[in-house]
């Protein structure tokens, strides 16, 4: 059961970005699903090409650390580190931050380049999820043409490790919405458009998210 509070950032969104109400079923959707994907102690493997690697890498700065809000250690937390290491303790308290646990497939230098030259770059993302995907892990896929080669093998992976698929793309969907359980189509058909509005969805998810757990 999601909150009222969290599903209100939802409503406020679409008060915001009027055009993005066509999408306010698949956004709450998406929500629900990485909530109950946290809920059960899985994570979210993100990722994208350009400027939507970019928003892979920015998603995983919101959720990993708090956004808007402080996400204080947990209490028992705190009394371990205290056990533990009495001199750091209040340190570690002050400072670190309760987190969401979310991946960038993008950022793997070593791997992605190795893998690339020795197998086929078109499958870097695949192969991480392969190796980093669990049963009950979401994949959340971002390309504004829905059809970039290297997401929808990704999705297809995931699907067979029984991964929930999330997409986030422009209008058409592309390929991408056939191997995707959710599919977040905006309503625009130039890249730099699409872009426009995937920030305000992921920032809103983020924000809801956050919300949700830390509340």
């Amino acid at each position: 059961m999601i909150k009222k509070s969290t599903l209100l950032i939802i409503n406020e969104l679409m008060e915001r970005y009027s055009a993005l109400f066509i999408c306010k079923k698949d956004i709450t959707n998406a929500l629900i699903a990485i909530c109950n994907t946290y809920r059960h102690n899985h994570k979210l493997l993100i990722c994208g090409n350009g400027g939507s690697a970019a928003d892979s890498e920015h998603i995983v700065g919101e959720l990993m650390k708090g956004f808007l809000l402080s996400r204080k250690l947990k209490h028992s937390l705190y009394q371990k580190l205290k056990n533990l290491y009495p001199e750091n303790a209040a340190y570690f308290f002050n400072n670190l931050q309760e987190s969401l646990p979310a991946l960038s497939l993008v950022n793997q230098v070593a791997l992605t380049t190795a893998f690339s030259n020795d197998q086929s770059a078109d499958l870097v993302f695949a192969q991480q999820v392969l190796g980093l995907g669990n049963e009950g892990d979401i994949l959340l896929g971002i390309s504004t043409s829905g059809n970039s080669d290297n997401i929808i093998y990704a999705m297809q992976i995931a699907k067979a490790k029984h991964m929930i698929t999330i997409a986030l793309t422009g209008k058409t969907g592309g390929k991408l919405q056939n191997f995707s359980d959710i599919c977040i189509k905006v309503p625009e058909l130039n890249t730099y458009k699409i872009q426009e509005l995937h920030l305000p969805i992921y920032h809103a998810l983020c924000i809801a998210i956050e919300n949700e757990f830390f509340t």
